[in-house]
């Protein structure tokens, strides 16, 4: 049986409202090894390795069709489309006359857009027991924006550089929220802190002026 839990939503415009949005509670993650052998005791017509080759296929074919520039639609399960960005080392671009223009290499791929298909959402909705599961309330941060930028100083200072773990450690923020006041940090000259490097490589520095 699934169960849902009610989360507290933050509340980004100052209204002092406690929203409240409902999450459905994961157990835990499948890998492929088991969701094959799932697959293969529910459907017995098709052998485990049967199975396990045609996902296999989906998947690489998927990812050569995609990448050619194709929106693929698998009924009954959805849509899947690429998504673009600039490299996280570069500037975004923009139709201003004498900016600098991006090129091929300065784009990548930056995830799959996926838009579930219509069926699966009804399947799912329709197989869905639902208990509840308890509540989430957001813990507030220990410190200020302000004092989480004075310690990220600091530690910069006296460690030399700073990577997202060790923010998240110092601020008491999760890893996923530090990471995005970091790079809200380092676009801000004011703060005098910068990133380099890029995506597992990449750290948090002190302007040369700072």
């Amino acid at each position: 049986m699934a169960q849902y839990i009610k989360k507290e939503m933050p509340d980004l415009n100052g209204t002092g409202e406690k929203k409240a949005y409902y999450k459905l509670k994961t157990w835990r993650k499948l890998d492929f090894n088991e969701f094959v052998k799932r697959c293969s005791s529910l459907h017995r017509t098709y052998s485990r390795s049967v199975i396990e080759g045609v996902v296999i296929a989906v998947c690489e074919h998927l990812t050569y069709e995609i990448s050619n520039g194709y929106s693929v639609k698998i009924d009954g399960l959805g849509t899947f489309t690429a998504k673009l960005g600039v490299r996280e080392d570069k500037e975004m671009d923009d139709f201003e006359e004498g900016t600098t223009k991006r090129n091929a290499k300065s784009i990548e791929v930056t995830g799959v857009k996926f838009r579930a298909d219509k069926n699966l959402v009804w399947e799912i909705d329709r197989n869905c027991d639902l208990e509840r599961g308890g509540e989430e309330r957001l813990r507030k941060p220990k410190y200020s924006p302000e004092e989480r930028i004075v310690r990220a100083r600091q530690y910069i200072r006296d460690k030399g550089f700073m990577h997202v773990d060790e923010y998240a450690r110092l601020t008491g923020l999760s890893y996923s929220t530090a990471s995005r006041e970091l790079r809200r940090i380092a676009s801000d000259p004011s703060s005098s802190i910068i990133s380099q490097g890029r995506k597992s490589g990449k750290v948090y520095v002190l302007a040369k002026e700072a």
